[in-house]
């Protein structure tokens, strides 16, 4: 199997795919990722911690209606072409 364009857009989708699967309070929360335990005090500078948290809530929130879209189209490509 080659590497390709099209394997780096299917892995691509299927990675914020899995970060928009995540549930806050059912995994992110037992690891200590979440968001009501990392509160930091006006002007500190963001620690990467805080910083993975905001992508990852920022993909959720940007991503959510794309990503049904993309794997739709996903689907139908690959029933057609196999």
């Amino acid at each position: 199997m080659a590497f390709t364009l099209w394997t780096l857009f299917e892995a691509t989708l299927l990675c914020l795919n899995a970060v928009c699967v995540l549930n806050e309070e059912r995994f992110l929360a037992k690891v200590g990722w979440a968001s009501w335990q990392n509160v930091q005090g006006f002007g500190e500078s963001p620690t990467p911690k805080t910083q993975m948290l905001n992508l990852i809530k920022s993909i959720r929130t940007v991503m959510k209606v794309p990503l049904i879209f993309f794997n739709i189209v996903i689907i139908i490509l690959k029933l057609v072409f196999g």
